[in-house]
């Protein structure tokens, strides 16, 4: 007589999001799911405010608004400009939202819904949803469209011209042949400042690594210690970590928007007005 023993179902948090099913060549993976559920969440909950707005706002309007109105402000403590803050705030809100929406979605009990794969090293249990900001993929794709979106901006706000010359400084080196005899100095101080924009240029693509990484780090942390804490003693123990990991989510998403709003404040600023503006009042 022949004993089955039964089969142990293994669950281990991957760095990269687990594929649920597949379109042709095309994965959907646990993370791309959540996402779609939080772009859904939005555009029902605006669908829903849009309709409900009355020149007399009721009580959910009111306190729609009050939160709109008190992100505004903080985002004028930002900017320094509201009409910097109302062209920004758009945008700067809603990557707050999906990425909010995101990080709470991945700590919720849903988790433990989904399938298990059977392979060679026996059965695996793959979640249908898991944080799309857990996934490396989905932040940097946000942080590109923070970084770009910000120059895009300057172009917009300042000329390209200008643009060009915060990472080019073709007008710092063009100087030379203008202000040589009066100013010998300038031979040092003109590649100085082209080098200077050299490493703004690289410090665009930092941007994009450190919003990237940074919210992928925290939100993927808070997933595994969730379940190391789970793994230890369920139910239980990982209750207060997961009222900390709400509040690690709200934190995370602040940051990444208000980053997101400080560099398109600098984006629109033009260095070089204050740079001949001191020039000028030195020699005055």
């Amino acid at each position: 007589m022949q004993t089955t023993q039964p089969t142990t179902i293994k669950h281990e948090i991957t760095l990269f999001a687990e594929p649920v099913t597949h379109i042709g060549n095309f994965s959907i993976t646990n993370a791309l799911i959540t996402s779609w559920g939080t772009v859904l969440i939005i555009v029902l909950l605006v669908a829903v405010l849009s309709r409900s707005i009355k020149q007399i706002p009721g009580k959910l309007q009111n306190a729609f608004e009050i939160i709109l109105e008190g992100a505004m402000s903080l985002a004028d403590q930002v900017t320094g400009s509201r009409k910097i803050t109302e062209k920004v705030f758009p945008l700067a809100f809603s990557i707050f939202a999906f990425v909010l929406i995101n990080n709470w979605l991945g700590i919720l009990p849903f988790g433990a819904f989904g399938l298990v794969e059977h392979g060679a090293d026996g059965a695996s249990f793959v979640p249908f949803l898991r944080s799309g900001t857990a996934d490396v993929n989905t932040t940097i794709a946000l942080a590109l469209c923070a970084v770009i979106g910000s120059n895009i901006f300057g172009i917009v706000s300042i000329g390209s011209w200008k643009m060009l010359n915060k990472y080019v400084n073709l007008k710092a080196l063009g100087e030379i042949f203008k202000k040589i005899r009066k100013e010998p100095m300038i031979l040092l101080t003109a590649p100085i400042m082209f080098f200077v924009g050299v490493l703004e240029l690289i410090g665009e693509f930092a941007k994009v690594a450190s919003l990237s990484f940074r919210l992928f780090g925290n939100v993927f942390a808070g997933e595994v210690l969730l379940s190391a804490m789970a793994a230890i003693l369920a139910y239980a123990l990982p209750v207060p970590f997961l009222f900390l990991e709400v509040f690690v989510g709200l934190i995370q998403a602040l940051i990444f928007s208000i980053l997101t709003l400080v560099y398109f404040t600098i984006a629109a600023q033009d260095h070089s007005e204050h740079e001949e503006h001191e020039t000028e009042h030195a020699h005055a």
